[in-house]
């Protein structure tokens, strides 16, 4: 009986291969690449048996969301054998990741003499058409100038026209054969000022009598995202490297590690405390969300960025949304445009302590910087200053906005330490439209000095 044929998809192309299928048995068709890829039998299923339900490939790995350049080494270090070798690895890693349009996006760039950006992230949104976009990539040959690609790469390969995504981490995985011809250290400076995470992965690290050639030593420690060990990947040579794939590809969705993604932009939690109560009125009201809306569209809201929530309060308290209801920023804003007009009394602290357990609870272990602000015209019937000290030990930082006839004291006793950049009096509703600039950059203030 013949065996099945298996169509094999390689780096080195398409091929049919009798038994279980690998693209290892295709290594002598294919050239000098050591490819492997996933088997797909072109047999019909057993008579009687139920295929399985095959997922949405085209969707891809939702949890590892990220934009990833691959930044490849193309220099005379690594010659043209070793070289396929490298773009066969950056194909495993690739086919792994689960490329698609809602999970990992990828690109590549070759360093060389002079940088050359192979393909963009919207260029391939499935595996299939990366893997042989990155086959017909040549070998350009030349001095190993890393820094100048890398710094190539933060400054024009991550931009919106390039296909990059709003609060998704952008991240360079650097591949290194030996070491650069060229300074690193002020390109990964470059890259972490552009939001960049940058993974460093060397190969054939240099060996003691090749020291003296190297321009800086510790080029890996100085050029990465953080000097912690995480961003750093070294692999002993290039033959062999199958296993090398996984561990990297995990690290390459540990999204909530990307610490040079991290802004006050993508972040933050921020919740809107609005005061409901029968002496704002409804245009003032309407005034109000406008405030909340032109603070709200500035954040990079999505699942795995900033996230907003709102609270209407009088007497009562009506959560309007929370954190996960929404997570596009079209959706917030249309929603809060929606908020309807309670009309009732002022009972501030008791909206503080109802916002503090119930929106900002179940985020207590969340890795965003938490934020509460709130707005009101008068005087509060509690307690707030109780209420706000709970809020400040829980770690959320509060910016108080009073209106008209809301008291001084109650606007300090509120806001967090110092009380002069988080307090803020508007005797008409007017005025709000200015202050919303100031918390905008009082909250970038403030997620820069915690993360210091």
């Amino acid at each position: 009986m013949s065996p099945a044929w298996i169509s094999v998809l390689c780096l080195g192309g398409y091929f049919l291969l009798p038994g279980p299928g690998s693209c290892e048995g295709a290594e002598g068709k294919s050239g000098a690449l050591e490819a492997t890829g996933r088997a797909v039998s072109t047999a019909s299923p057993p008579a009687g048996k139920r295929q399985k339900k095959i997922p949405d490939k085209k969707a891809g790995n939702k949890d590892c969301k990220a934009d990833i350049a691959f930044l490849i080494d193309g220099s005379f270090n690594i010659g043209q054998r070793r070289f396929n070798l490298q773009k066969n690895f950056v194909g495993k890693v690739a086919l792994m990741l689960g490329i698609g349009t809602e999970g990992p996006h990828v690109g590549l760039v070759q360093a060389s003499e002079h940088p050359k950006i192979e393909f963009f992230l919207k260029n391939f949104t499935s595996a299939k058409d990366v893997l042989f976009a990155i086959k017909e990539v040549g070998f350009r040959g030349g001095n190993s100038n890393t820094g100048k690609a890398l710094k190539h790469t933060a400054q024009k390969f991550f931009s919106a026209d390039s296909g990059v995504r709003k609060g998704i981490p952008k991240v360079v995985v650097v591949f290194i054969d030996g070491w650069p011809s060229d300074d690193i250290e002020e390109a990964g400076i470059v890259a972490r000022e552009f939001g960049v995470n940058v993974f460093i992965v060397s190969v054939a690290k240099p060996i003691p009598e090749e020291l003296g050639m190297v321009q800086d030593v510790g080029f890996v420690d100085k050029a990465v995202c953080r000097n912690n060990g995480f961003f750093s990947y070294h692999i002993p040579s290039w033959f062999g490297t199958t296993k090398y794939v996984k561990p990297l590809v995990q690290k390459l969705c540990t999204h909530e590690q990307m610490m040079c993604s991290k802004t006050c932009y993508n972040s933050v939690n921020i919740a809107f405390l609005i005061d409901g109560s029968s002496s704002v009125g409804d245009s003032n009201f309407r005034l109000m969300l406008e405030f909340v809306s032109n603070i709200a569209k500035t954040f990079e809201i999505s699942d795995i960025g900033a996230k907003i929530a709102a609270v209407q309060f009088t007497y009562e308290q009506r959560t309007e949304f929370s954190f996960t209801d929404y997570t596009t920023k079209e959706n917030v804003l249309a929603v809060i445009r929606n908020i309807r007009y309670m009309s009732g009394g002022t009972a501030t602290g008791d909206a503080i302590s109802f916002t503090v357990r119930n929106v900002f609870g179940p985020m207590r272990d969340g890795p965003n910087k938490n934020f509460l602000v709130i707005v009101t015209d008068g005087q509060s019937y509690d307690d707030v200053q109780a209420p706000a000290a709970a809020a400040h030990k829980a770690g959320i930082t509060v910016y108080s906005i009073g209106v008209a006839w809301a008291p001084l004291d109650d606007l300090k006793d509120m806001a967090s330490e110092p009380k002069e950049t988080h307090a803020f009096f508007t005797r008409e509703f007017s005025g709000l439209e200015q202050i919303a600039t100031d918390i905008i950059r009082g909250i970038c203030r403030d997620f820069l000095e915690a993360q210091q």
